[in-house]
């Protein structure tokens, strides 16, 4: 699959203020600075469909994309050392917590973390609570061009190891790198395959 028609369709501060949920939504969401707006880009293959920052904490809405009016991406404010206050962050998290239990056409949550870090408890914590919900999510280990492959393989060996702990079978992991475009086809093939299962569930638009 290969997204030909990406457009930003609205920020929204509450999951009811959100687009009508007619068709299937994916959410995007990590830990600040761990390069959700640059890997949102390189799948849609827009240099600037999701603004980038050095400034952890930039996203502070949920902002919805529509995807060849097939799908919605959403993008969620990230989570960890964002550089705010401690009042707003809670908002943050409110925003978060309330639209992933409540937005009806929710298919799945793509959880990125940065390839070159052990595992965090803020994103172990995070899966856990998705687990709880029975919210489904995968992982995307992101800036896969920022360390070497033996290095990587390492790092997720024991976070393989870390999610077994709590996890009979690990959630589907995927790697990825803005960069150099890894893990495009696999995350919208993905995307694309849940898509014709759930069909016959959605109304064209």
């Amino acid at each position: 699959m290969e997204i030909k028609n990406p457009v930003f369709i609205k920020s929204s501060a509450d999951y009811k203020e959100c687009p009508e949920a007619n068709v299937p939504e994916y959410a995007f969401i990590g830990r600040s600075n761990v390069g959700k707006s640059s890997l949102i880009n390189m799948i849609s293959g827009r240099k600037a469909l999701a603004k980038t920052s050095g400034t952890p904490g930039k996203t502070q809405l949920l902002n919805t994309f529509l995807m060849d009016d097939i799908w919605y991406l959403t993008d969620l404010p990230g989570f960890g050392y964002a550089k705010v206050s401690k009042s707003l962050r809670g908002g943050f998290e409110k925003m978060i917590y309330d639209y992933l239990e409540n937005r009806s056409n929710l298919v799945n949550v793509f959880l990125l973390i940065d390839a070159r870090h052990t595992p965090q408890q803020i994103d172990l914590k995070f899966m856990e609570w998705l687990g709880n919900k029975q919210i489904p999510f995968a992982i995307i280990f992101t800036k896969l061009d920022k360390l070497s492959s033996s290095a990587f393989q390492k790092n997720l060996l024991v976070y393989k190891k870390e999610l077994l702990k709590t996890w009979e079978e690990l959630p589907l992991i995927f790697t990825s790198s803005a960069t150099s475009k890894i893990g495009k086809l696999e995350i919208l093939g993905y995307i694309d395959s849940l898509n014709v299962e759930l069909k016959d569930q959605f109304k064209p638009m």
